[in-house]
């Protein structure tokens, strides 16, 4: 695999140490930088978040979408702009052996748009979509901002009023609010139609350019390329001087003033609290009109967990019929440090029962009785031990589970037809059930559902 970046001179490596009079020792191989694993203890707060997720996207009438997680590097250099940080810095790109230049997806909103296009999608006119999944980004790892990252992402296509607009925040602000999450601040902007920004274009240039010498590098870079990046610049001189910049929303033609104001109508009789930032312009170039962010101040200087906007021109840009849309991307890492900050993080699942047995033939029955009880009961969750060990293993292994009860089945119970039932964190004495009845048992102490009915 040959990358696109130059190389630097091949250092081959050290041969492995060894062990004095052994094999050689293995190094550990470490996780790439900026990339983490999400641990069986973390995964609770991310399956709330995907489950919860899934419910208010059915609940909109969005339907789920999924694209490859590798395309040309073309589709994001057309649609996200040669003068954003993404493409000049962060993304990864590759040729591969095949001579493709190939780039890992840094968001989600280019590919959903080149899959509805070579797929056809719009030829059935209107389309609610929605997908989530990992994305790639080469930026300083930090804590909220990870090289591989993961969003959720909604789209729409071929709706030109500014209805979907207020659809797209009401349901980004519906996840949030089931998700219980508070110290949220919406913000709102209009970057209006290609003309109008050019209109402001031109204003912006001759005013950074009377500020030049005081610029960042960057925004001396983007000044005659991209000037409305600058109002998008981290750097607290620029900052300074964006203060004072040109306003987009003096700048917006009649029928770009209409809908941001209709939008606005439509967020105000939802009861939706909203902020209106005249500087929002976004980091990508597909914007155009409606831009929109969701920030808190509960997570230091990654503020931003959800942003948005109109890209009426991007299917056309790749290659479509012209075609409105409108989407938002959510960052799953930030909402989820989020919840844990508010302590809404739930708790991972845990065993409801485990299945101790001892003796030389319950292993078999045992497993019997498992699968048994799981298809009688789908929402039992039941870990059984394996491995043998003596009870007192068992019982340990069965407290580590976190188990509510514990079955158990020795050859002097299995003998008889019997199982014994012990409640784990409770008072409760072990008593004995027969095994064809401690299912029935099992549903009653913990609420299971009814059997299910057979096909």
């Amino acid at each position: 695999m040959r990358c696109c970046a130059p190389t630097a001179a091949v250092r081959w490596p050290r041969a492995p140490a060894r062990a004095v009079d052994g094999p050689p020792v293995s190094k550990i191989i470490e996780p790439l930088r900026g990339v983490h694993d999400i641990l069986p203890a973390q995964i609770g707060a991310w399956q709330h978040l995907e489950r919860v997720t899934r419910e208010v996207f059915a609940a909109y009438g969005y339907e789920e979408f999924r694209v490859p997680v590798i395309e040309q590097t073309p589709l994001f250099k057309r649609s996200i702009g040669d003068f954003t940080d993404i493409v000049e810095k962060e993304m990864f790109s590759f040729v591969d052996q095949g001579e493709d230049h190939i780039t890992l997806r840094p968001e989600a909103t280019a590919g959903i748009a080149r899959a509805v296009i070579s797929n056809g999608l719009l030829r059935e006119g209107r389309l609610r979509v929605w997908c989530m999944g990992p994305m790639f980004r080469r930026e300083r790892p930090q804590a909220g901002r990870y090289r591989q990252f993961h969003q959720i992402d909604a789209e729409a296509f071929g709706f030109e009023g500014p209805d979907v607009d207020a659809e797209m925040i009401l349901l980004s602000a519906r996840l949030l609010r089931r998700l219980g999450l508070t110290r949220l601040k919406l913000l709102v902007n209009s970057l209006g139609t290609p003309a109008a920004r050019a209109a402001y274009r031109e204003r912006l240039v001759e005013y950074f350019g009377a500020h030049e010498a005081a610029l960042d590098e960057d925004s001396r870079r983007r000044l005659h390329g991209n000037p409305l990046r600058i109002l998008d610049s981290k750097h607290p001189d620029t900052r300074r001087i964006v203060a004072g910049a040109p306003r987009l929303l003096e700048c917006l033609d009649a029928e770009s003033r209409a809908h941001f104001e209709s939008l606005c109508a439509h967020l105000k009789s939802a009861g939706i609290e909203y902020h209106v930032e005249p500087h929002l312009v976004r980091g990508l170039d597909y914007y155009t009109s409606t831009v929109f962010e969701w920030t808190t101040d509960a997570l230091g200087a990654q503020s931003t967990v959800c942003a948005g906007g109109r890209y009426d021109g991007l299917v056309a840009q790749l290659g479509g019929a012209a075609t409105p849309g409108i989407g938002w991307a959510m960052g799953q890492e930030r909402i989820v440090m989020l919840l844990e900050a508010q302590g809404l993080a739930a708790a991972r699942e845990r065993p409801q029962a485990y299945l101790v047995m001892a003796g030389e033939n319950t292993t078999t029955a045992g497993f019997a009785l498992a699968e048994g009880l799981r298809e009688a009961w789908p929402d039992l969750r039941l870990q059984i031990n394996l491995g043998g060990g003596s009870f007192k293993a068992q019982f340990k292994r069965a407290d580590k589970s976190e188990a509510r009860y514990a079955l158990i089945l020795g050859d002097e119970e299995l003998a008889r037809g019997m199982v014994a039932l012990k409640d784990l964190r409770g008072e409760g004495a072990q008593v004995e059930c027969p095994l064809d009845g401690i299912g029935e048992r099992l549903a009653g102490l913990l609420g299971l559902k009814g059997m299910r009915v057979a096909e």
